[in-house]
C-alpha cells in the first residue's frame, strides 16, 4: 500500500491509530542523553526542529533559508542562549522521533499541546494559537460533521488534523493520509481529494493558488503550541519557560505575530487540561 492509497477503515481502528501516531513514535527511538543549556552553549549550537513546508509557521524560502514564525522564535532563543541556530525541516510524523533520537536538541515545530504528545516530549509554555478545520471548496456543501461521510478527506499523517477528521468524521468516511501540509494542500489542489482537514492558514494558502476558491467549513477545536525538548530536561525546559516569558512580556512575540499571523497576539493559558509546562 502506497502513502497515497485509500483507506477506508473501522472507525474504532481510525481514532486508535490517530491518537497512536501522535505519540508512539518517540517509543519507536532511542532516548537521547539530556542536553543541558550550557552544554549548548559550549558547542556554539542549537539544533532547532522545524516544518519546512507550513507557512507561515515555518517554510524554506526560494533562497533555501528557513523562514517563518517558528524560525523567528528559535533564532530568538538562539540569540538568548549566545549561539548560532542550525534549523532541521522535519515532516510531521518526524518531529517526535527526531527529538527523542537526539537529532535535534528542541522543536520549535507548530506542535499542537495534547496529552498524548505530553506522554513522549516535554513541552514548555504556549506561545501561539492555532486552530483546526475542514476546508474545502466553497461550491462544496458541508454543514454538519456528518456531511464529511460523502467526501474524500485528506489529512497530513500523524497531525491533529488526522486525528480530529478521523474522531469527527462519520465512519465509513475515505481519509487519504499525506506526508506532510505541502502535499495535503496539493491534493485538494488536484483533485484526489474533495477536502482536508487544516490549521488557521489553509485557506490562505489554497486561495493563493486558487484565488477565493477555498473556505472553512467546520471548526473542530482551538489549539495551543508549544516548545519540545526530551522528557526530563529540567534545564533546557526552565531556560525555555523563561525565554517564552521575556518575549511575551517585552513585546518581541507580539512583533512576530504582527509579522507573520497578521493578527494580535492572544492571551495563554496558565494551564492546558493533560500537559504540564514543567519538568515534575
Amino acid at each position: 500500500m502506497t502513502d497515497l492509497t485509500r483507506t477506508t477503515l473501522n472507525r474504532r481502528h481510525l481514532l486508535l491509530g490517530a491518537s497512536v501516531a501522535l505519540a508512539a513514535p518517540a517509543l519507536l527511538t532511542r532516548p537521547a542523553r539530556a542536553i543541558t543549556p550550557a552544554e549548548i552553549k559550549s558547542k556554539g549550537k542549537l539544533v532547532i526542529g522545524i516544518q519546512g513546508d507550513n507557512p507561515p509557521f515555518g517554510f524554506v524560502n526560494t533562497s533555501g533559508k528557513q523562514e517563518g514564525f517558528d524560525a523567528d522564535v528559535g533564532e530568538l532563543f538562539a540569540k538568548e542562549l549566545g549561539v548560532t541556530v542550525e534549523f532541521v525541516p522535519l515532516a510531521v510524523a518526524n518531529r517526535i522521533p527526531a527529538l527523542t533520537a537526539g537529532r535535534v536538541d528542541i522543536l520549535f515545530a507548530t506542535m499542537a499541546m495534547l496529552p498524548e504528545r505530553a506522554k513522549a516530549v516535554q513541552f514548555s509554555k504556549p506561545y501561539v494559537a492555532n486552530y483546526i478545520t475542514l476546508v474545502a471548496p466553497k461550491a462544496t456543501v458541508v454543514k454538519t460533521n456528518a456531511d464529511m461521510g460523502k467526501l474524500v478527506i485528506g489529512v497530513p499523517r500523524a497531525s491533529v488534523q488526522d486525528a480530529q477528521i478521523t474522531k469527527n468524521a462519520p465512519e465509513g468516511t475515505t481519509i487519504r493520509r499525506f506526508d506532510d501540509d505541502a502535499a495535503t494542500i496539493q491534493s485538494l489542489l488536484s483533485g484526489q481529494v474533495q477536502a482536508v482537514g487544516g490549521n488557521m492558514f489553509y485557506v490562505q494558502r489554497l486561495n493563493a493558488q486558487k484565488p477565493d476558491g477555498f473556505e472553512d467549513k467546520l471548526e473542530f477545536t482551538r489549539l495551543y503550541n508549544g516548545a519540545c525538548t526530551r522528557l526530563g530536561e529540567k534545564e533546557i525546559n526552565a531556560a525555555t519557560n523563561a525565554f517564552i516569558d521575556k518575549i511575551v512580556g517585552n513585546g518581541e512575540l507580539a512583533k512576530i505575530y504582527a509579522k507573520w499571523m497578521k493578527v494580535p497576539m492572544p492571551s495563554f493559558p496558565n494551564s492546558v487540561e493533560g500537559v504540564s509546562f514543567v519538568v515534575s
